[in-house]
This record gives structure tokens, C-alpha cells and sequence, in this order.
């Protein structure tokens, strides 16, 4: 056997579904993590400045964002683990259905195994879906905001009554104030005004790349379901065959 015969065996061995979803996998969690962490950090700075003015209104959010900020923490080192796990279950599966190694079998524990990390996999993406539906609302709340402000500008412009003081934006209504909150809410030039800081697009775009990050990792969750269920049942029928892989 030639050497370009030896290469193309060894690529045929590679799983470049999980090679792939792996990666995904990765660039979706450092997106996340890195985005999320940051985003949360200037959240707190940003309610602080413009919508609370007690510092027990925001007290409930401070200690979420110090706590979620560890969560992030773990979920960066168990991605990584995870990713590394099912990308050598991808290259055992793979290689037992190709039969590339000729005395590499699919045992009833590999099957057994394949057969746990589908279930843990698909546990994993429905959770992280839910966690994708929370990462749109702070996205959702500056893409209202930011609509609020384009408003408010058309109308200072466009009107001679103070009709742009109706214009509001209510941090309480998403969630990141309780109600008794003061002001919780901002109106007209002041909404205007807030739109302009840097810090008010720093915090959207680090949001926005959370959110990428958590739809990338949900993306890769699906790959390695649909690749981790395929080869398990390819193995399941050789091993009813009586075919040794």
C-alpha cells in the first residue's frame, strides 16, 4: 500500500461532521462567554448612570450579573471539555463504520456510550435553546431603544410641540429593574441623549455578539446530535449484522 493510499484512509477516518461542529462549538462558546461577560459588566455601569438612582433598586441585577459572570466561567471550561469528548466519540464512531482499522471493533460499550452522549447532547441543546431565548431580550431592549431614539430625533425636527417627551424607554418592562424602581424609565432628549454615549453601543454590540455566539453553539449542538445518531445506528445495524468493525 502506497503512501497516497495510507493518506486517504486516514482522511477517510476523520469526522468532519464533529471536526466541524467542534469548531463551531467553540467559536459559538468564546463568543458567548467573552461577549456576555463584557456586556454584563457594562450593563451594570448602564442601568446604574440612566435608569436607578437607589442603589438597592439595582441590587437584585448586581448580584445576578457578579454570579451569571462565574457561571461563564464554567460553562467556557465544560464546552471545551465536552467539545474535546464528543470529537473523539466522532473519530471512534467514525472509524468503526468505515472499518478503517482492521481490529478496531464496535463493542456493546461504545455503542452503550455513543448512545449516552446522544442523549446528554440533546439535553445539552434543549437547554442552551432556552438560554438563546433569554440572550435575545437585552438585544431586543437596545434594538427598541435605539428605535426610541431615531423617533425622538424625527420628532424634535419634524414637530413644534414637545411631542418627543412621549417617547419612553422602561427598563422595568424587560426585566432588569423591579417596578418600584426609580426613574426605571427615560423619555424624550434624555432617551436621545443616553443613544449618543459610547456607552450605550459598546453595550449593544456585546450583546449582539453574545447572542451570535449563543445561536453558533446551539447550531453546533444540533450537528453533533444529527452525527452522533447517525453513526450510533449505522453501528447498531452492523453489530446486528455480525459484522466485526
Amino acid at each position: 500500500m502506497g503512501c497516497y493510499d495510507c493518506c486517504i484512509r486516514c482522511l477517510g477516518a476523520v469526522p468532519y461532521t464533529s471536526l466541524l461542529a467542534t469548531l463551531l462549538c467553540y467559536t459559538g462558546v468564546a463568543l458567548f462567554c467573552g461577549g456576555g461577560h463584557e456586556a454584563l459588566t457594562h450593563t451594570r455601569t448602564f442601568i446604574e448612570l440612566y435608569f436607578a438612582r437607589d442603589v438597592q433598586d439595582f441590587i437584585v441585577l448586581a448580584d445576578f450579573i457578579k454570579y451569571f459572570q462565574y457561571v461563564i466561567y464554567g460553562l467556557a471550561s465544560f464546552f471545551f471539555l465536552y467539545g474535546l469528548l464528543l470529537l473523539a466519540e466522532g473519530f471512534y464512531t467514525t472509524s468503526a463504520v468505515k472499518q478503517t482499522f482492521g481490529e478496531f471493533r464496535s463493542t456493546k460499550f461504545g455503542r452503550c456510550l455513543s448512545l449516552t452522549f446522544i442523549i446528554l447532547t440533546y439535553v445539552l441543546a434543549v437547554i442552551w435553546l432556552i438560554v438563546f431565548g433569554f440572550t435575545a431580550i437585552p438585544v431586543l431592549f437596545f434594538i427598541n431603544m435605539e428605535s426610541s431614539c431615531h423617533k425622538v430625533n424625527i420628532l424634535s425636527e419634524t414637530t413644534l410641540f414637545n411631542q418627543q417627551a412621549r417617547v419612553c424607554m422602561d427598563a422595568r418592562m424587560y426585566g432588569f429593574l423591579p417596578w418600584n424602581a426609580v426613574p426605571g424609565i427615560v423619555c424624550g432628549n434624555t432617551l436621545a441623549n443616553i443613544c449618543k454615549t459610547p456607552e450605550f453601543y459598546v453595550t449593544y454590540d456585546l450583546y449582539i455578539c453574545a447572542f451570535a455566539g449563543a445561536g453558533i453553539t446551539l447550531l453546533a449542538l444540533f450537528i453533533y446530535v444529527v452525527a452522533t445518531t447517525y453513526n450510533y445506528a449505522v453501528l447498531r445495524f452492523l453489530g446486528r449484522k455480525g459484522i466485526r468493525c
